[in-house]
């Protein structure tokens, strides 16, 4: 959600911001329906103050047997009455045009946010690790991982397109490497464990974003909440209509839960394999800071993902993205892309993304500095810590063997009851 007033001491900057997103001028429209709403409030505020004088008045016309005077007030009162509720239904529906379009506006880019139409427009900002030299013709997870219990039919027979069943060794690989990440965000990166909701109702979307614009990629239960996309929505939503206590700042906040997705805007991508699915796991990390605090906190999410891939010594780089390729309550993202040896390229495994206020906003978040009287609205960050499918996907093409078998990990050695090879079966 945008400030109101910024639009109105700043629309010619507010126009340029939307410019770099790609769309038109939208200062003028906004401001047009803002002049309306305020016009009504006064009208309404007027009325009822002269409502209340005019009562006011009969009496003291009654008292001196002035009746004349008396009855053209109370005419002048019903009159009032009467256009009252009219002039409300104005102001509401004024009122809801307004907040629908700032809801519909996607955040303004930040300053050293790259322009650009689409995902070409991407920065590289650093690799880390080599992709390995395979001896033999390195092979799509697709084609190797039903051997080792990526079952593709048996979920495809149970659910339909894009869901899978893990059975087997595979099952616990993915199980070891989601307790692998929680264990390093919570231990190592201060991030404090929650177990959230997985169904939410219509604001708590709305207030990260995915509502009203996105609800064609979300799934909906029959009595009207909504099967969450990522944890970021019930995890930033904790402060949804609170204000936060300063001392208590930044909240940093972890979940490993099921993440659930229609992708009607990705039809006909990634139909193979385990990268694009309904229903996957993601350990999400949130951050919930004052607005000095934020550009920090992005740094320091990034490094939380960041680590685990190194961790898994699997090769990444980090994009920062275009203007073009931003998500819509974004205004700066990084996405981590890891090394598919398959592909002989790199591939999204998480994005961390600084919102600034503008979630806060859409939520009523705020905290009071110390010392002032006023609350501010706080800022929010999100970031995959990591995509446990897609780190799978990652783990059985890197660590792949000419005979179809996959090492496990050092790190996941713990995790994994003595593991250390899936063999095909």
């Amino acid at each position: 959600m945008h400030d109101i007033r910024f639009i109105r001491e700043n629309p010619a900057a507010f126009d340029a911001g939307l410019a770099r997103r790609g769309l038109a001028p939208l200062s003028a429209d906004i401001l047009a329906l803002d002049e309306k709403s305020r016009a009504l409030k006064t009208q309404l505020q007027l009325g009822q103050a002269r409502r209340n004088e005019a009562s006011k008045a009969i009496g003291q016309a009654m008292a001196a047997k002035d009746m004349d005077k008396a009855e053209a007030l109370k005419a002048e009162v019903a009159a009032l009455k009467e256009t009252t509720p009219a002039i409300e239904a104005q102001d509401r529906e004024t009122g809801d045009a307004l907040q629908a379009m700032l809801a519909a506006i996607p955040n303004l880019p930040a300053d050293d946010v790259p322009e650009g139409e689409d995902e070409a427009g991407n920065v590289e900002v650093s690799r880390w690790g080599m992709p390995r030299a395979f001896g033999f013709p390195a092979r799509d997870h697709a084609d190797f991982g039903p051997a080792l219990g990526l079952d593709f039919e048996g979920g495809a027979g149970l659910s339909g397109a894009r869901f899978t069943a893990l059975r087997g060794p595979m099952a616990r690989l993915h199980r070891a490497l989601g307790q692998y990440m929680m264990d390093r965000q919570t231990s190592d990166n201060g991030y404090e464990e929650v177990n959230p909701p997985l169904l939410v109702r219509d604001e708590a979307l709305f207030g990260t974003g995915q509502l009203p614009k996105f609800a064609d990629d979300l799934f909906r239960t029959t009595d009207g909440r909504w099967l969450i996309p990522t944890a970021e929505v019930s995890l930033t939503n904790l402060v949804r209509e609170q204000i936060v206590a300063a001392n208590g700042l930044p909240l940093r906040l972890t979940a490993l839960t099921p993440c659930f997705r229609s992708e009607a805007g990705s039809a006909g991508r990634d139909t193979r394999g385990f990268i694009r699915q309904h229903q996957f796991e993601k350990v999400e990390l949130v951050a919930i800071c004052a607005p000095e605090e934020s550009e920090a906190e992005h740094a320091r999410m990034s490094a939380a993902a960041e680590g685990i891939l190194q961790a898994l010594d699997l090769p990444y780089r980090k994009m920062l993205l275009c203007t073009g390729d931003m998500g819509f309550g974004a205004r700066k993202t990084w996405d981590l892309e890891v090394w598919l040896p398959s592909q002989q390229t790199y591939r999204e495994i998480s994005s961390i993304s600084n919102c600034g206020d503008f979630q806060a906003r859409r939520m009523n978040a705020r905290f009071k500095p110390e010392g002032e009287k006023q609350t501010r609205f706080l800022h929010t960050l999100n970031g995959s810590g990591l995509a446990v499918g897609r780190t799978l996907v990652a783990v059985l093409e890197n660590y792949q063997q000419a005979d179809g078998s996959v090492t496990v990990p050092d790190v996941l050695a713990p995790y994994m009851g003595g593991v250390t090879t899936l063999t095909p079966r």
